[in-house]
């Protein structure tokens, strides 16, 4: 009887998994049985859910209130708390590395450098980003990037548009692996201009690569093919973060919340309302890496309160209850954002961005994609007018001025020490080694043009999530 009552749960599980697995065996719509080329090959993969990414944790959605949990000690008035929900979402562990960029670098230089040089240069930070008039920083400017002793550290003097430049270029590289991971590309080492890998590129059938393995085609006039998007082998593209979802990950509720209660509203990444360690072992140690007053960036010598004088590796410090480092202080880091001090108050409460620019790939006369461009890229452009006019969701391309006044290229106003606001400006999140601990709440939000950068910025990359919230690793299920 014991062992019986043991098997009962099993057999119940093998139940949901063979009922489960006869979805994809025959078209409850027309009866017709799939992957099947004897009638003609249509596919349906038994797909379980979503592989993450090198560096990436899932991140569970949910609804939170955004913006302010601190003082406006600004009095900019611009993060006014507002309730919303992020759906579920991949997100870096840590910031960006000088090695994770020098190794950025080095493609771009082995692929392009002969012919096109001008795209390493385009991708260099700016070193120069160390300097003071005031201060001797020439040691960072000539190392911080290059030398082995910083490796790990986060880099910085990059701009918001070199930030987008290098999740592109991640997503490429990260799929190409997972072909050859899977047997069916060779390791091509020989790239060289536009014979790159291309995700984009290879989904057009405008990139062929070194071919190990295709995949079978059902299809009963052709033997083998590429792979799809409906396999799901090939992951989404890595991006920046939205707003609401930096600050929904940095702000980490779910180790605050028992069912649908909140128990405790956090004021920082971690729980509590001071900055340091109230655990016994580590008690009285920085949980982040800031400036913790006028002249003190690390403390006294015997006792450095947070034993980083710039910043720090990007493994530093306590994580968050996401596992997430360094979502306070560090480096401070750029989001998908325009900046709007009113944002909080127009953006939807669903998925809330502010920044949409809506485009299409490049086709010609026939309605073919057209070739991709000198550098393997499938060429894009912003949609019509014309062609949106019909549409109830939206009748233009460019999106960032939605409701915000009369639309013109910039907007202006009086918002403290910001005068001029203009769809340049991108949304900066978090503090860095160079603030106070008021920038460390995950509700705080600055800003900066996108072709300017900093000593004190940086960023990580963030992925959508497809399919379930939660995961395998979830208890809840669609309810039936």
């Amino acid at each position: 009887m014991k062992i019986k009552n043991q098997l009962l749960p099993l057999l119940g599980l093998a139940t949901m998994v063979f009922s489960a697995c006869n979805n994809y065996d025959k078209s409850g719509s027309t009866g017709w049985n799939y992957n099947d080329e004897r009638n003609g090959g249509f596919e349906v993969v038994p797909y379980l859910e979503q592989e993450t990414g090198p560096g990436l944790v899932l991140i569970e959605g949910g609804t939170f209130v955004m913006g302010r949990t601190e003082q406006d000690v600004i009095q900019d008035w611009d993060n006014m708390p507002r309730r919303v929900t992020v759906s579920s979402y991949y997100l870096d562990e840590t910031e960006v590395s000088n090695t994770y960029w020098l190794e950025y670098l080095y493609w771009l230089g082995r692929v392009f450098a002969t012919d096109y040089p001008e795209v390493q240069r385009k991708a260099l930070p700016d070193t120069l980003v160390w300097r003071d008039r005031l201060a001797f920083n020439e040691p960072y400017v000539e190392l911080y990037l290059r030398h082995p002793a910083f490796q790990d550290y986060p880099v910085v003097g990059v701009n918001w548009l070199q930030c987008n430049d290098f999740c592109a270029w991640r997503t490429d590289r990260v799929n190409e692996q997972i072909l050859i991971r899977e047997g069916i590309l060779r390791v091509n080492p020989a790239q060289v201009n536009e014979d790159n890998f291309n995700t984009d590129a290879y989904f057009a059938g405008q990139y062929e690569g070194l071919v190990k393995s295709p995949l079978e085609d059902l299809n009963p006039n052709i033997d083998t093919r590429k792979v799809r998007m409906e396999d799901g082998i090939l992951l989404p593209r890595y991006r920046l973060p939205t707003e609401a979802e930096w600050e929904f990950a940095s702000l980490a509720l779910i180790g605050n919340t028992v069912f649908e209660n909140v128990n405790e509203r956090k004021l920082y990444p971690w729980s509590g309302h001071g900055v340091r360690n109230s655990e016994d072992k580590w008690q009285g140690e920085m949980l982040a890496n800031f400036k913790r007053g006028r002249g003190d960036n690390m403390g006294v010598s015997g006792k450095l309160n947070d034993n980083a004088d710039i910043t720090s590796p990007v493994y530093s410090y306590v994580p968050n209850d996401y596992g997430l480092y360094n979502m306070g202080g560090n480096v401070a880091e750029w989001v998908m954002d325009v900046f709007r001090p009113l944002s909080h108050e127009d953006k939807t409460d669903f998925r809330s961005f502010r920044g949409n620019v809506y485009e299409t790939q490049v086709t010609d006369e026939e309605g073919s994609i057209a070739e991709k461009d000198t550098l393997g890229r499938i060429m894009q452009r912003q949609v019509t007018e014309q062609e949106a006019s019909t549409r109830r969701n939206y009748q233009k391309a460019d999106n960032i001025n939605y409701i915000d006044g009369d639309e013109p290229d910039y907007a202006t106003y009086n918002s403290g020490s910001a005068t001029l606001v203009d769809d340049r400006a991108r949304v900066i999140k978090g503090g860095s080694w160079k603030d106070r601990a008021y920038y460390l709440t995950p509700g705080s939000r600055r800003f900066l043009d996108q072709e300017q950068s900093t000593d004190w910025l940086g960023f990580r990359c963030a992925m959508a999530r497809v399919g379930s919230p939660i995961g395998l690793g979830g208890k809840k299920t669609s309810k039936r």
